[in-house]
């Protein structure tokens, strides 16, 4: 078992900082505001060789009311009691507080182990910080500065010469738990059902709307397993969200979703499935998590049956893509009903990680198409051929069929139903992937079609076209039209003799062809279809 560390001090000196910098995660929201920290989170750190369990708190305000600064110093002080080491933290350039020492006067009753910390050490300004603190009766300071890592190697040193005394059961490592997320609107009472379940006062509640700002979770044994549940900040409208602590719990509050297996949602009676539930359940249907549905506030319901059985058809007819998921309605306030919730996470947890067999899902397949078949596409029927499943949580099928990308989203919709309701996958997303199969490799971009080859510019223009204008730029002298040919790639037309009789052509034994002369044009003929071969300027006699 890690040693149990408590960061603590009064507000923005901090604390924060140093907590992600020992985990190694930004986990806390960090911010300059003062009080940006309200519940107490746990994780797991680490410095130089040793295991730590880090605890952070709230800053330690001098009040005993009943205001949020006064809840807020009760969990500070759960945390030191739960501590097994204490580092109290003091602002280095702000120097020695009243306050600091009011805390300093707590902290000497408590019989724990108390480094004293000097943050913000790094600039000259905090040296006079660093001797103020000597005053404060816990031994000499040690100078660090969180943001910047500067001094972990003093506090390394210090940790281990105060752990040095301390015992540390070994704990044989726990099985993973299930990771719950607990979303919601703002004062929807998630903090107050998270509280209700595990028994304890574990986080902070009250009628102030957006108490909880950093996601805090929470480990706990239900019936011999292991769970983790995660407590998140109300979720308003994206136009609503301005300040950026609030976008920053917003984010704290998605990332908890993404990393979740279940998430309960949980709704206030009178407005339930507003506009931003719905859009909350849609967030978790596209993260691919089991949803459970929780009314909460239900004793103060008037007409408790039929209330339910309306939210139920709301559920059904808004969020068809979860129909089927379960529906608790509790009472967070006197606990009526909170025993019905954690069997129902546990049925949808179940069935969002089942596997079902191929055999069983191509049984299915076939009369599924044969119910209903698929439509025809441009005149083409799509053929699916097998179905099998490829992964769980959430549940995932690949279908091969002819021509996938051509089937109609409503039909992929159509099977998605038929496999809720053949094998009771009520209300968990389905993933449903249809593929064509393998495609031809000596198609052009296959895998044996090889590199393609350059066939130079296409040649729109019809060809008669290009001739013509060839035709245009030749000259009228014969003997310059055929050296403009030769050099343009032209072969010189060979032309039938028009009025030649065939009888004469066959006695004479020549071609019927002729071609034009290379410099002096045509050639002569005689009327008997011979061509004259005498010296220039006229035939022999």
């Amino acid at each position: 078992m890690a040693l149990k560390v408590a960061i603590v001090g009064r507000p923005n000196v901090g604390k924060s900082t140093l907590f992600n910098r020992l985990v190694g995660k930004r986990l806390a929201l960090v911010d300059d505001r003062p009080g940006v920290t309200r519940d107490r989170r746990y994780a797991d750190g680490v410095i130089g060789d040793m295991d730590l369990t880090l605890i952070d708190t709230a800053g330690y305000e001098d009040v005993t009311d009943e205001s949020l600064e006064a809840r807020m110093r009760e969990q500070t002080e759960a945390a030191i009691d739960d501590a097994d080491l204490i580092l109290f933290m003091m602002d280095a350039r702000e120097g020695v507080t009243s306050l600091d020492r009011i805390f300093a006067d707590r902290l000497r009753k408590v019989h724990k182990p108390i480094i004293l910390l000097a943050n913000k050490s790094e600039s000259r300004e905090s040296g006079g910080g660093v001797g103020e603190a000597h005053g404060l009766g816990f031994g000499e300071p040690v100078p660090i500065s969180a943001e910047h890592g500067e001094g972990m190697a003093d506090l390394y040193q210090a940790v281990l010469a105060a752990s040095a005394d301390i015992f540390i059961e070994e704990v044989d490592e726990p099985e993973k738990p299930i990771r719950i997320a607990v979303i919601g609107r703002p004062n929807a009472g998630k903090s107050t059902l998270i509280n209700r379940l595990i028994g304890d006062d574990r986080l902070l509640t009250g009628p102030e709307a957006g108490i909880t700002r950093d996601s805090i979770s929470v480990d706990w044994v239900w019936e011999g397993r292991n769970i983790r549940l995660i407590d998140t900040a109300g979720m308003r409208r994206k136009a609503r969200v301005q300040e950026k602590l609030e976008k920053l719990s917003v984010a704290d509050t998605i990332r908890a979703i993404t990393f979740a297996e279940v998430v309960i949602m949980v709704m206030d009676k009178d407005d339930a499935f507003d506009t931003q539930d719905l859009q909350l359940a849609d967030l978790v249907e596209r993260e691919g998590r089991a949803l459970v549905y929780v009314a909460a506030k239900w004793d103060l319901e008037e007409e408790p049956q039929s209330r339910l059985a309306e939210l139920k058809r709301l559920a059904d007819e808004k969020l068809p893509q979860l129909r089927g998921s379960p529906f608790v309605a509790l009472s967070s306030f006197n606990g009526r009903g909170v025993e019905r919730l954690m069997p129902a996470v546990l049925q949808a947890y179940d069935t969002w990680s089942v596997k079902v067999k191929t055999k069983d899902l191509n049984d299915w397949l076939s009369l599924a198409t044969q119910r209903h078949p698929p439509p025809a596409v441009d005149g083409k029927r799509i053929k699916p051929k097998y179905i099998a499943q490829t992964k769980a949580r959430p549940p995932t099928f690949v279908m091969m069929a002819s021509r996938a990308e051509a089937m109609p989203d409503h039909y992929k919709r159509y099977l998605v139903n038929s496999i809720r309701e053949s094998f009771d996958l009520q209300g968990t997303p389905i993933r449903l992937n249809v593929k064509s199969g393998s495609a031809n490799p000596y198609a052009a971009g296959g895998a044996k079609s090889g590199p393609e080859r350059f066939k130079g510019d296409a040649k729109t223009a019809p060809r008669r076209v290009i001739k013509a204008e060839k035709a245009e730029k030749l000259s009228n002298l014969p003997g310059k039209a055929l050296e403009q040919k030769a050099k343009a790639g032209i072969k010189p037309k060979v032309k039938p003799l028009g009025g030649l009789k065939a009888s004469a052509s066959k006695k004479s034994g020549s071609n019927a062809f002729i071609g034009k002369g290379a410099r002096g044009g045509a050639r002569q003929v005689s009327r008997s279809g011979r061509v004259r071969t005498g010296q220039k300027g006229g035939a022999k006699r």
